[in-house]
């Protein structure tokens, strides 16, 4: 069985690790250190620590004029709070003026659990998301949280990154290595079975749909997710290999914003079908952001299910029965993938 690692845990890591190298790097939490992970980074640095209370808008606004000053903030509570109750002081003091702040919310989605709906945030990829020039990273397992927290900091502007309370199974090695905006390709999902080749989506792709390309041409669906919902990527493929001879490509998205929009012109190009992925709500995250894409500048508009929350609050319950009620598993994403080769079919 895989090493589980809560991606906040790794946030906390990376922290102390980033402070050890950069003396630039402050961190700000609203009473929650010892949930966020924050606390450690106190406890090694106490003078660039600085514990705000919970007043989330006053955590964000002193974020932003501490960037002003030439520090890097990491400015950490639950997401449900970051950009919700903070909204207004992140987009008018922090993203409008594109200040160098990083805002590092954990406590992400619905497998925070028992907490229950109020504390579910299922809308924090679209409300980031929806803001110019804020970057928006949502790490897949610990390793990649780790870099991530790195790459934010070398970053110039304001990002987003979101952390899950619970163990998520580590699918990176050490030879990893992340990059803002650049997708990865876990699984290429080799020769195809019934239908791949063509797209047949009536694009203006030409001669580059199907078996003409490089790589993965005869894979039948991609499937594009990020955080929790990698690991339920990588389970339904092997579902869809093995048991319905559909093969499927698997794009870890870890940068919901700049998309890699590179990346999903290939998928769409190549397999004619996508399946997105996400502990989110369909409304405005990752398979918003590539259903737009497709249809839009992309230029090759084909198939797109999307596997999320659909128009509901959470509610209380534990993490494998939330994801499971929210149609959120494996088998929700092989249901979608054959949706979606049927639909490419028509």
């Amino acid at each position: 069985m895989a090493e589980k690692i809560a991606t906040r845990d790794a946030y906390g890591k990376a922290l102390v690790a980033l402070g050890a190298k950069n003396n630039d790097v402050v961190v700000l939490d609203a009473d929650l250190s010892k949930s966020t992970k924050t606390a450690k980074f106190g406890e090694t640095y106490p003078e660039r620590f600085f514990q705000m209370g919970i007043a989330e808008q006053d955590l964000m606004s002193t974020a932003a004029g501490l960037a002003t000053v030439g520090k890097i903030p990491f400015a950490s509570t639950f997401a449900i709070f970051a950009t919700g109750r903070a909204f207004e002081q992140i987009r008018n003091s922090i993203a409008y003026p594109h200040l160098n702040v990083k805002v590092a919310a954990t406590h992400a989605g619905i497998t925070v659990g028992e907490d229950g709906g109020s504390h579910q945030s299922i809308e924090d990829i679209a409300l980031m998301r929806v803001l110019p020039g804020m970057t928006v990273i949502v790490p897949a397992d610990g390793p990649e949280a780790e870099q991530a927290v790195f790459a934010a900091a070398q970053h110039d502007g304001p990002v987003y990154l979101r952390f899950g309370r619970g163990g998520v199974p580590v699918i990176h090695g050490a030879d990893y290595k992340f990059e803002i905006g650049k997708a990865e390709v876990l699984r290429d999902g080799g020769a195809g079975g019934a239908g791949s080749g063509s797209c047949g989506c009536g694009c203006s792709c030409g001669s580059g749909c199907g078996t003409g390309n490089d790589g993965g041409a005869g894979s039948d669906v991609t499937i594009i997710a990020c955080g929790v919902m990698v690991e339920a990527a990588l389970a339904a493929a092997d579902t869809l290999a093995a048991e319905h001879g559909i093969a499927a490509r698997v794009i870890n998205m870890a940068t919901i914003k700049p998309l890699d929009v590179a990346a999903v012109k290939a998928a769409a190009l190549q397999t004619g079908a996508i399946v997105t992925a996400e502990e989110h709500s369909v409304i405005g995250g990752l398979g918003a952001a590539v259903a737009e894409y497709v249809v839009g500048e992309g230029d090759c508009p084909v198939p797109v299910e999307m596997v999320g929350v659909k128009d509901v609050f959470g509610q209380s319950g534990t993490p494998a029965e939330l994801m499971k009620a929210y149609g959120l598993t494996a088998a929700d994403i092989v249901a979608a993938a054959k949706r979606a080769v049927e639909r490419k079919r028509k």
